[in-house]
């Protein structure tokens, strides 16, 4: 009897833990007349008590999960914020899909330096409007809503804090860029910036670049660089519980 209960409860724990963010996740749908339609995939931690107020943590995928699937950008990344958020009072994280042939920052990747482009992308657009979408209509604490992305959603993470700068309570650019000339205006905000220095898809001079603008204009920003790792940084980066715990122990400075 006591092998039985054992096994089962281990049988639980693994199915539970084996859940992909896939099934984790509902497929939504937001549109704005005339500006478009964006798909994305939203997890509300279950079981929370009534009138409990959570994170919003907006995840911002790579050029290789566009599409119109609504499933590819649950690729990298989002499984880790779920899975640590729901074991730390829980929170919506939603991760929109950017649609293929689209960016969420019309800008060169490959260029060492860029100026934010007057407008937004379209994509990111629609991600600032679900954003305010989702703080009306869901229990989020408005000051906790955080953002993160990696490769092309790394350059829409810097793009979306320059944009919205009181909006964010922190915010992770893992192998991205940003406009340097704009540091001055997201300095209250808590940025850690993480790049492989081996990185020969978007080089490491471009967080290096953002470092050291956000720490001239007196920002708060912590840097990690990781000795001999490629582009994908991201693997390491959303599976340490150090980084997460981080982010959502920040909170919006008004």
């Amino acid at each position: 009897m006591r092998t039985g209960m054992i096994s089962s409860l281990c049988l639980g724990a693994t199915t539970l833990f084996a859940q992909t963010a896939l099934e984790l996740t509902t497929a939504e749908t937001f549109a704005v007349p005339g500006e478009g339609t964006l798909l994305y995939r939203q997890h509300l931690t279950p079981g929370l008590p009534p009138d409990t107020k959570i994170p919003l943590v907006i995840f911002l995928h790579g050029i290789g999960e566009r599409g119109n699937d609504n499933q590819a950008q649950l690729k990298h990344a989002v499984l880790d914020l779920i899975t640590f958020a729901d074991a730390n009072g829980g929170a919506v994280v939603v991760a929109p899909q950017c649609p293929e042939n689209e960016l969420w920052v019309n800008t060169d990747f490959k260029a060492l330096a860029h100026s934010m482009p007057a407008e937004p992308a379209t994509p990111m657009k629609l991600v600032l409007a679900l954003i305010d979408s989702l703080i009306a209509s869901l229990p989020v604490d408005p000051d906790r809503v955080y953002v993160t992305g990696l490769s092309l959603g790394g350059f829409g993470t810097w793009d979306i804090i320059q944009r919205r700068p009181k909006l964010f309570a922190a915010a992770i650019p893992v192998c991205g860029g940003g406009d340097t000339a704009l540091a001055s205006a997201i300095k209250n905000i808590p940025v850690w910036i993480f790049h492989g220095d081996a990185d020969t898809e978007i080089k490491v001079s471009r967080a290096r670049d953002m470092e050291a603008a956000l720490k001239t204009a007196g920002g708060n920003v912590q840097y990690r660089e990781y000795p001999g790792v490629g582009h994908d940084c991201w693997t390491p980066t959303y599976a340490d519980p150090d980084v997460l715990k981080w982010m959502l122990g920040q909170r919006r400075i008004k």
